[in-house]
């Protein structure tokens, strides 16, 4: 808000006011008392017209330079002259009471209008400029309560008496029209149509009743437009036309509405708004900035008109309690009037001129037409207000003072040491000042085309030294810029010349000449570059420092540029943006790179309507509204800068984009900083080359380690010291394949030599010679040489010998002799063979000598390449062309040297041809052609054993047919039919065989490699002969079991046990139950009732895997050799089916176990004997005998042996025992007379003393048991026992056969494997060093392993 007028007179009572037109410099006030106040822009008083009675209308002319007012009991009217604060007074002549008026210019001779009206309904027309007053009576019958001018100088009136009149400036009625009701705000304007016609305001706009909105077209007046509205809405309570024919419509119920006046729009709602929810008073609309406002319910709503649905600004005003009245804006659209039925008037700034100025961080800006705040955000400074006089047209701000001014008048305020805001002193210029500059002392004001350069700050006895005017020469043009940095005041002039001054002793430093004037500079902070714009608004950037060679145009400029700013952030001293009023564009300088200094348009960054930029900051652009405020905009070309703070990169192609700006900027840490959070490998290169490009060396060092490019790296590490800047950016050249540009940098460079050796490294041998003539003469006969090699690559033989003999030094050997063969190469390419053949005969080179050869033998010239091939100890090769010569005997001297079998066999060829066999077999035997070797050994020579041998080492098939061949020959069928098979003629071997009688020996020969239906042939071969048992072998072979097994069972019993073995396999490769019953019948005779040994029943079991018949089969054959004393066949029958079973998982019947173990126990008497450990043999013989019945063959031998170890073991109970069971009928005439009479005696006089049995414990349940007990009296578990001594097992004394995996006490089973080599259960060989302890034994403690 800018100011409040309330006057006690006005309190309570509607207020009439009107804003001066155009200016709006002033507003004019009245009350219900008899005045006209009227009031500047800032709420100062001006002026008061006392009036007889109440004024009851006021209106400004066009121009706003007069208004005048009417007064109720008056006739008068009254006019105030803005210009010279006067009042007249004219009398209308009228008796009749005025009530309304209005006025409008009219350019012409007329001048000025002015239309009174009366209540009686008379009008008068008033002349300003001529003073001439035109009444017309009786215009209305009622009094006329609105009228308005149209551009015409058409005068629309409406009255109480319900008409509309339409009158020219003379006051004759053109037009008239009754109304349903009574008309009020009447307005001219144009109607929307479809053709642009240039009738001018042709419609008239009015409401009738507060209901109807009419539209009446002066040229069509019978087709007059009513639009009336929804009844919720209320009544109209104003409207005003804006833009192409739009009207915005105020309603008494707070609505809003807009609408078109487009005939194909017409009665449509645009727009539509409950604004206020009670009451809306009025309506007011400013084109110049572009928006509506309504107010009603102590609210104003400022819309933008462009969007209506935007509401820029709500203003409350609680302290009207009474309610809002009329809303008025200036012409300008800065101020903004509402008055209020209490009688008070407010006046708000609704849009301020955008006046701004900055100095490094620090700004200035206009926040009131009064006040101009400065501010350093960036510093953290507090904003600091200043009140000035004047409204200002310029703001100048340095780094301690601030300038306001306009007009030719300056204020200048102080910001530190006094109090800030302080004003120093106003000074005036000789003339109207167009823009100011300031720094620390001096301000400089340009006007008319010179700058005023003065200290702010200086006494005043002083001024003239502290004053000068640029430029000195009037001839030296107009200024139409200038700025001020620190140390410098630059100006640029309409001819063209940029100047610069140093401050401190005003000369000039520094002069840039350009062909056309210059209408804007723009120094950077320092004053070490500039921008400026010249008349033909194209932009450049200057060095004054160095104006000769950086004067550069800006990339891209945009015409419409209006200004620059330099980036204040401290590291970015070469960006600046360029600005208009819709876009900003970053520039950058990239002062160091490859190709020299340049400049880059690195983007574009949109700007809001109606924004200045005033300062920039690292990317962020503080721009000043026309609200007096600024805001912040962040530079789109900036935008990597959010993601380098930590925020997450976004999609790859927005990451590429930031990254590119990024590098643009010289901004290389945030860049790689991108590149760490998501780069791709594409995005490192970009990077690199980046680097590359700016010379940043290191940095390029520590990218391309990133990215893991080793060869650049190292290419990199190789150029960091040079220090030749020139040098430095080729070799940058030449990295990123800028060869052209790599040559020019190296040439202007301190090692010009680079240039040459770069072109040689990149085989641009022209470049290189032509390089080498002007660098390093010396260079040329080895440049010559490689362009030489090169040319005759590609073909181009002529020059090639030209620069191979250019290359000769006669003094580097090595090289001189490459020259040579080059020469030789050429010369012999050229058809100078003699030449060419004799200088490769003298060349060192075996080389040299092979690529003539080739070369020769390539143009037909045999004899000549065979030389020089033979010549280079190229054997195989001369040897070839001889033989393409037809020179046999060459080629028979050379053969000894040749290793290639196709020469040999050549030669072989020529040889047999000539009939020379033995010649012949040798050569074919070089070339390992072992056919042709076998056909000359049989064919010629007649050696068969060579052939033979040969066939047999070389399986050669052919060779093998030969060899049966000539065996047929000779009647020898058996070798025959061999190689046949070896030349895999099986079928004329098996008919050869068949018609010979020799199937046996073809059966043998064929072995392994014949087929099933070999097989089959064979088979029914010896069917036929009745060869039972080969019968069966073959039908076996090829899967026919059947037969096999009928031919077995046919054989006579001379071959018993071979075909019954057979047959067994038979069946079990079967797996046939029909021809398992037919063989288990045979095997129990019921065939031929003589029953077979049951060692075939038990491998037939074994054979069909049916392990439990087996095991039953096993135990009853171990019982049958058992009775008949085989005790080891016996033990060994047992245990292999003991071991078959636990590998299949099936549980060991009892009865086998308990028979293995008594074997076993058996057994183990002879071993312990033999040692002398009589014990450990008589506890076994115990065990034995208290079985004796399972050992029917030898009772009375077994029971003498228990009884004599026993004795000698000192058990004697035992021994007795045993005696007096000998003596028993049935043995006692057995007895072995040796010992008969011991044993009588041991009877007669019985010693019952037994040394008692050790105890050790159950390894199941740990209960003390006798050593040999193997069933535990407590937890009823047959317990496992030793292999070695048939004692228990003990769980800390467990280790195991490695081979059958029966236990055994770790300690014994080393002592008995002291004196034996083999396993007793097993009879594998064993020693000390297999055996393990094992700690844990619990896994074979399984109580279920027998079959219980």
């Amino acid at each position: 808000i800018v100011f409040i007028l309330a006057d006690k007179a006005w309190a309570g009572s509607n207020l009439l006011y009107k804003w001066q037109k155009t200016l709006g410099n002033y507003i004019a006030v009245a009350g219900q008392d008899n005045s006209v106040k009227i009031f500047d822009r800032h709420g100062q008083k001006w002026s008061e017209l006392s009036l007889p009675g109440r004024c009851v209308g006021m209106d400004w002319d066009k121009d706003g330079d007069i208004l005048a007012v009417i007064a109720a009991k008056s006739s008068s009217i009254y006019l105030w002259d803005a210009s010279v604060n006067k009042t007249s007074q004219i009398e209308s002549g009228m008796r009749g009471k005025m009530c309304d008026l209005t006025t409008n210019l009219w350019k012409s001779a007329t001048g000025p209008l002015l239309a009174v009206g009366t209540v009686k309904g008379n009008l008068l027309i008033y002349n300003q400029q001529t003073s001439r007053k035109i009444p017309v009576l009786g215009k209305h019958t009622k009094k006329i309560t609105c009228g308005c001018w149209s551009v015409q100088n058409l005068l629309a009136l409406g009255s109480e008496d319900n008409t509309l009149s339409i009158s020219n400036h003379e006051g004759d009625t053109i037009r008239q029209t009754t109304l349903r009701g009574e008309p009020a705000e009447m307005n001219f304007s144009v109607m929307k149509t479809n053709e642009r016609s240039g009738q001018g305001e042709n419609t008239v706009s009015l409401f009738v009743d507060n209901k109807i909105l009419m539209l009446f077209n002066i040229n069509d007046p019978e087709n007059r437009i009513e639009l009336t509205f929804q009844r919720h809405y209320g009544h109209i309570v104003s409207y005003r036309w804006y833009g192409d024919g739009y009207i915005l419509i105020g309603f008494s119920h707070g609505y809003l509405v807009v609408i078109s006046t487009h005939i194909r729009e017409i009665g449509q709602e645009l727009f539509q708004a409950h604004n206020h929810r009670d009451s809306l008073n009025s309506v007011a609309i400013s084109p110049a900035i572009n928006k509506a406002a309504s107010c009603g319910d102590n609210s104003i709503k400022i819309h933008e008109l462009s969007e209506l649905n935007d509401i820029s600004n709500v203003v409350q005003l609680d302290d009207e309690t009474k309610g809002l009245d009329q809303l008025n804006w200036t012409d300008d659209g800065q101020l903004l009037a509402i008055s209020t039925q209490k009688g008070t008037l407010h006046v708000f700034l609704t849009k301020l001129p955008i006046l701004g100025g900055s100095f490094g961080t620090r700004l200035a800006y206009l926040t009131s037409l009064l006040e101009v705040t400065v501010s350093n955000q960036v510093e953290g400074e507090s904003p600091v207000a200043i009140q000035v006089e004047v409204e200002p047209t310029f703001i100048a701000m340095g780094p301690f003072h601030v300038a306001v001014g306009m007009n030719n008048r300056a204020w200048f305020y102080a910001l530190v040491d006094r109090e800030p805001g302080v004003c120093l002193k106003d000074i005036e210029y000789l003339g109207t000042i167009a823009s100011m500059c300031l720094n620390s002392d001096y301000a400089a004001a340009l006007f008319e085309g010179k700058v005023q350069l003065h200290m702010i700050e200086g006494k005043d006895q002083d001024e003239k030294k502290q004053m000068k005017l640029f430029p000195d020469d009037e001839r030296k043009g107009r200024i139409l810029c200038h700025a001020l940095t620190a140390d410098f005041l630059y100006y640029g002039t309409d001819s063209g010349n940029v100047v610069c001054v140093l401050v401190e002793d005003w000369e000039t430093v520094s002069s840039f000449s350009h062909p056309v004037g210059v209408r804007k500079v723009f120094p950077d902070l320092n004053g070490t570059r500039l921008v400026f714009i010249d008349d033909k608004n194209c932009g450049f950037l200057l060095s004054p420092t160095n104006a000769t060679d950086s004067c550069f145009e800006l990339p891209n400029f945009s015409p419409t540029i209006t200004g620059v700013l330099w980036d204040n952030w401290h590291a970015d001293r070469g960006v600046f943006v360029t600005y208009d009023e819709d876009k900003v564009y970053t520039y950058a300088l990239h002062k160091t790179t490859i190709y020299g200094p340049r400049v880059v348009l690195v983007g574009s960054t949109a700007l809001l309507f109606s924004q200045k930029p005033l300062l920039l900051h690292n990317g962020e652009l503080t721009c000043q509204t026309a609200s007096g405020k600024t805001s912040e905009v962040a530079l789109s070309t900036h935008s990597f800068l959010k993601n380098a703070s930590g925020t997450p990169a976004g999609p790859q192609p927005e990451l590429g984009k930031q990254l590119a700006q990024a590098l643009m900027l010289k901004r290389f840490n945030e860049a790689r900083h991108l590149c760490r959070s998501a780069g791709s490998s594409t995005d490192w290169a970009e990077l690199g080359k980046a680097c590359l490009v700016h010379m940043e060396v290191e940095l390029a060092i520590q990218v391309y380690c990133m990215s893991s490019n080793v060869g650049m790296v190292l290419s990199l590490q190789g150029i960091q010291g040079i220090e030749d800047m020139n040098l430095r950016a080729g070799h940058l050249a030449m990295f990123l394949g800028d060869y052209n540009l790599a040559q020019d940098l190296y040439l202007s460079s301190g090692c010009p030599i680079a240039a040459l050796e770069m072109r040689r490294d990149l085989l641009q041998w022209d470049s290189a010679l032509m390089l080498a003539k002007r660098l390093a003469e010396d260079q040329i006969p080895f440049i010559s040489k490689e362009y030489a090699v090169h040319l005759e690559f590609i073909g181009d033989y002529v020059n090639a010998l030209a620069h191979y003999e250019k290359g000769m030094t006669h003094n580097n050997t090595e090289h001189d002799e490459a020259c040579r063969a080059g020469v030789a190469r050429m010369s012999i390419r050229m058809g100078d063979i003699r030449r060419g053949a004799a200088q490769a005969i003298q060349h060192p080179s075996r080389v040299l000598k092979k690529e003539c050869g080739a070369i020769l033998e390539g143009m037909k010239q045999f004899s000549e390449a065979a030389q020089l091939y033979e010549k280079g100890q190229y054997y195989d090769k001369a040897a070839s062309v001889y033989i393409r010569c037809k020179n046999w005997a060459k080629v028979g001297e050379l053969l000894p040297h040749v290793s290639s079998p196709k020469i040999h066999l050549q030669y072989a060829k020529a040889k047999e041809a000539d009939g020379k066999y033995k010649d012949a077999a040798q050569a074919y035997e070089s070339a390992k052609d072992w056919d042709n070797v076998i056909r000359v050994l049989l064919e010629h020579l007649n050696n068969p054993e060579e052939a033979v041998r040969i066939v047999r080492e070389t399986q050669s098939i052919d060779g093998a047919k030969m060899v049966a061949r000539f065996f047929l020959g000779l009647n020898d069928y058996g070798s025959a039919i061999h190689f046949l098979v070896l030349s895999q003629c099986n079928d004329e071997a098996f008919q050869l065989a068949q018609q010979h009688g020799q199937m046996e020996v073809y059966a043998d020969i064929i072995g392994p490699e014949a087929t099933q239906e070999d097989y089959q042939s064979i088979a029914l071969y010896f069917e036929g002969e009745k060869k039972h048992l080969q019968a069966g072998k073959f039908f076996q072979k090829c899967g026919q079991y059947s037969r096999a097994l009928k031919h077995f069972l046919k054989c006579p019993n001379t071959d018993d046990n071979l075909a019954v073995e057979m047959a067994i396999e038979t069946v079990g490769q079967a797996k046939d139950s029909s021809l398992t019953n037919q063989l288990i019948d045979y095997l129990m005779g019921e065939s031929d009732g003589m029953p077979k040994d049951a060692k075939y029943l038990f491998r037939l079991y074994m054979a069909l895997q049916q392990y439990r018949e087996a095991a039953r089969t096993a135990i009853i054959i171990a019982r049958e050799e058992q009775c008949a004393g085989n005790y080891r066949n016996a033990h060994d029958v047992l245990f292999s089916m003991y071991t078959e079973l636990q590998a299949q998982k099936i549980k060991i019947p009892a009865e086998m176990a308990t028979n293995l173990m008594i074997l076993h126990s058996y057994l183990l008497v002879k071993v312990h004997v033999k040692r002398g450990d009589h014990l450990k043999g008589a506890r076994m013989l115990i065990r034995v005998s208290n079985n004796i019945s399972k050992f029917p063959a030898h009772v009375v031998p077994i029971l003498t042996s228990a009884v004599i170890e026993c004795h000698r073991a000192g058990l004697k109970n035992s021994a007795f025992s045993f005696a007096a069971m000998l003596m028993r009928p049935e043995y006692r005439n057995e007895i072995d007379p040796k010992y008969r009479k011991k044993i009588e005696a041991m009877v007669r006089r019985p010693d019952t003393s037994e040394l008692e049995e050790e105890t050790t414990p159950c390894p199941f349940c740990g209960v003390q048991l006798p050593q040999n007990e193997l069933l535990c009296i407590s937890c009823k578990n047959n317990l496992p026992y030793c292999i070695s001594t048939g004692r228990h097992m003990l769980k800390e004394d467990w280790s195991m056969c490695p081979h059958c995996e029966f236990p055994a006490l770790y300690s014994q089973f080393n002592l008995l494997l002291e004196t034996e080599t083999v396993c007793p259960m097993c009879s594998e060989t064993l020693s000390v060093k297999q055996i393990k302890k094992l700690p844990d034994c619990s896994k074979y403690l399984q109580t279920d392993e027998l079959d219980q």
